[in-house]
């Protein structure tokens, strides 16, 4: 009898979130992130054109993006733990927070991607930590604040929708 497995999901996978998560490491370099700050850059990566003067985002606009914000912390900390397992990412405990590097390697790893999206995402990196990498670690609040006006209106339009498909 043979086994089966279930296909491994290929966006915002693990793999994927960890990727996104080392672009913005290695874009930042030598500076230290936390968690929080690594949420709000995959945020921003993904979706750039929600911030002011942002370049176009790498995936499609959807409904209620803030529910993503939910479900990526859980995603983003094995991404992590998955680049740091391959020598990647480093990890440094401070003030009772953990904080995220990159390694040497990781340029080498990124500089070998071809991919167009993939160049794509390093550019979108690349951009996301120069604008608010120096937020600090409210990185995230800030962020959230920025789009949350947005989000309400999305989230207020998508209630009356339903509200009118259950009529």
């Amino acid at each position: 009898m043979t086994e089966t497995h279930a296909p491994e999901q290929v966006f915002n996978s693990a793999f994927e979130t960890g990727l996104r998560a080392l672009c913005a490491l290695s874009a930042g370099y030598p500076h230290e992130y936390d968690i929080q700050q690594l949420l709000a850059f995959d945020h921003i990566i993904v979706h750039s054109s929600d911030m002011p003067d942002g370049p176009t985002s790498l995936h499609p606009p959807v409904q209620q993006r803030n529910g993503e914000l939910l479900v990526r912390r859980p995603l983003i900390q094995r991404g992590l733990a998955l680049m740091e397992a391959k020598g990647l990412v480093a990890t440094r405990v401070s003030n009772a927070q953990i904080l995220y590097v990159s390694t040497d390697l990781a340029p080498v790893f990124l500089d070998s991607l071809v991919n167009p999206y993939l160049k794509k995402l390093i550019g979108r990196a690349e951009w996301a930590v120069s604008t608010f990498g120096e937020l600090g670690p409210n990185s995230f609040f800030n962020v959230f604040n920025v789009a949350f006006d947005r989000w309400s209106t999305e989230f207020q339009i998508s209630e009356v929708s339903l509200e009118r498909a259950y009529r």
